[in-house]
């Protein structure tokens, strides 16, 4: 009985010290942009949303992982700065804020940041990634087949720093914990692009949060498994939204859709972070 009442000391002892040793996490939302969609429709391959419009956001995400800085999607480029929305598109996007400038606000160097993990390859996700290139990219290896197989693709630009080995790239595949200690993981949730992935970041006082990148754009979309009509496989589309949906119904997760404007005030608003 004796011994194992030591062992189990011993293993509480151990638990402290462990949990003492990990490193605490914060995290900021980010305003990248704002979208006007005046034809709602592309985001479903039903035809669900016909004549309808909406204003969508693109939010990106300072993470701190003890004195480790890590930036999850970069937005839209800063030439759209105060950019006028356009009726005459399909889609109308502008940029209110760089990075850059809410960094400064928070005493964060451009320089301090290491790691940029992008959760897929579109513009509105990878626009001012160039911004950081002293960074390690992290991003889905579908993805970066795809910008690899198509030299002088527009949405290859923004990346062309790591695709071209300027800077140090890790293509993942499957999922990916970052630090190795489970606080933040890239969740493989392919069919939006081929290498798509979301993120979930477990905070010590709010729990575990869990970011869309695009496996859906709006919370109707993600409530009835809407596929736009631009995704590059609708089956993993649909499996992901099925796993996205579990993973956040398991871990009772703050789940935030990153284009969905009624998700932002599920975190504190910046400049304070949440953790």
């Amino acid at each position: 009985m004796r011994r194992i009442i030591v062992s189990l000391s011993l293993l509480f002892a151990f638990s402290i010290a462990a949990a003492a040793a990990t490193p605490s996490v914060r995290m900021w939302r980010l305003d990248c942009g704002a979208v006007q969609v005046n034809n709602l429709d592309v985001f479903s391959d039903v035809f669900a949303y016909t004549g309808k419009s909406k204003r969508l956001t693109a939010s990106c995400y300072l993470i701190q992982h003890g004195d480790v800085y890590m930036l999850w999607d970069t937005g839209f480029p800063e030439t759209l700065l105060n950019s006028p929305f356009k009726s005459s598109e399909a889609m109308s996007a502008t940029l209110t804020r760089t990075i850059k400038d809410q960094l400064a606000q928070i005493k964060v160097a451009p320089e301090s940041i290491s790691i940029i993990g992008i959760s897929h390859y579109h513009a509105d996700h990878t626009g001012q990634a160039s911004d950081f290139p002293q960074a390690k990219l992290l991003l889905g290896k579908g993805d970066v087949d795809v910008l690899r197989s198509k030299p002088g693709d527009y949405r290859a630009k923004p990346l062309d720093h790591w695709l071209t080995g300027g800077g140090a790239l890790e293509e993942v595949s499957g999922d990916k914990d970052v630090f190795g200690d489970d606080s933040v993981i890239m969740l493989d949730l392919p069919g939006h692009t081929p290498g798509h992935h979301g993120l979930l970041v477990r905070l010590a006082k709010t729990g575990p949060v869990l970011l869309s990148g695009d496996v859906a754009h709006f919370r109707e979309n993600l409530e009835n498994n809407g596929i736009p009509i631009f995704n590059d496989d609708r089956a993993k589309s649909l499996a992901s939204l099925d796993r996205f949906k579990k993973i956040s119904q398991n871990l009772k997760a703050v789940t935030i859709i990153q284009h969905e404007p009624e998700d932002i005030s599920k975190l504190p608003k910046f400049p304070e972070p949440a953790d």
